[in-house]
């Protein structure tokens, strides 16, 4: 997906004129990396706002037009107003096509509805992780990945290494080997009302069962007077 933009130089910088920028409504940023010298920018308020509410916004290679010239770049970072929809300050990193990029890229979750885990025990699939960090050339980036949860059962996780990944495309994992990304359990509320119904199930059971007992022994004490007339 190419996404694209329109940036203006800023020539003013610090609080004040950010502030007076805003008012205008325009958002301060920069632009930095590869070998020019980072670059002061402003845009658009409501154009930025809106397209930052897009997901491949921030998992995409943007192209960045800026003086008339094209430029390939990263969102990096996005400062936002503490309680009030507004966009603070804006990061992008301009993209080498020869070096390998990170970046955080979104997991869409599919086939929850068909696993066993959901049609058979009626599961809560759970998303531990929602984003991967991912190393790769800037042509393989992909805009999300994929994870199949058709086969995931009861008590099972999904991990990272199960990702399927484009090639050229690997995920950078910090501390944990192997780190979940999506497990299913049936809910604690759920497993308590199944034992409910057993403990009731079994206590109908139990008066027929004592209800049977008796019978049988009555029976038996009938047959021992009847053994004991016939002597």
């Amino acid at each position: 997906m190419n996404i694209e933009f329109t940036a203006f130089p800023r020539a003013t910088e610090g609080r004040g004129a950010s502030r007076r920028m805003r008012r205008a409504g325009k958002a301060p940023g920069i632009v930095y990396g590869g070998a020019a010298a980072p670059t002061p920018i402003e845009l658009d308020h409501n154009a930025l706002f809106h397209a930052l509410r897009n997901e491949a916004f921030h998992a995409s290679i943007l192209t960045m037009k800026l003086d008339g010239a094209a430029t390939r770049v990263l969102l990096r970072d996005v400062q936002m107003h503490p309680f009030r929809n507004e966009v603070l300050h804006v990061d992008f990193q301009r993209v080498d096509e020869n070096r390998k990029i990170h970046m955080k890229v979104p997991l869409h979750f599919v086939n929850a509805e068909v696993s066993p885990a959901v049609k058979l025990s009626s599961a809560i699939v759970t998303h531990v992780t929602t984003d991967v960090d991912i190393s790769c050339l800037p042509k393989d980036l992909p805009e999300f990945i994929e994870v199949d949860l058709s086969e995931l059962d009861v008590g099972h996780s999904i991990h990272v290494s199960a990702l399927k990944l484009s090639q050229g495309v690997s995920v950078v994992v910090r501390g944990k080997l192997d780190p979940v990304v999506a497990t299913a359990v049936v809910p604690r509320a759920q497993v308590e009302t199944e034992e409910e119904k057993g403990v009731e199930a079994a206590a109908a059971v139990a008066p027929e069962a004592d209800a049977k007992a008796a019978a049988d022994k009555g029976a038996d004490k009938k047959d021992d007077k009847k053994d004991d007339k016939k002597k």
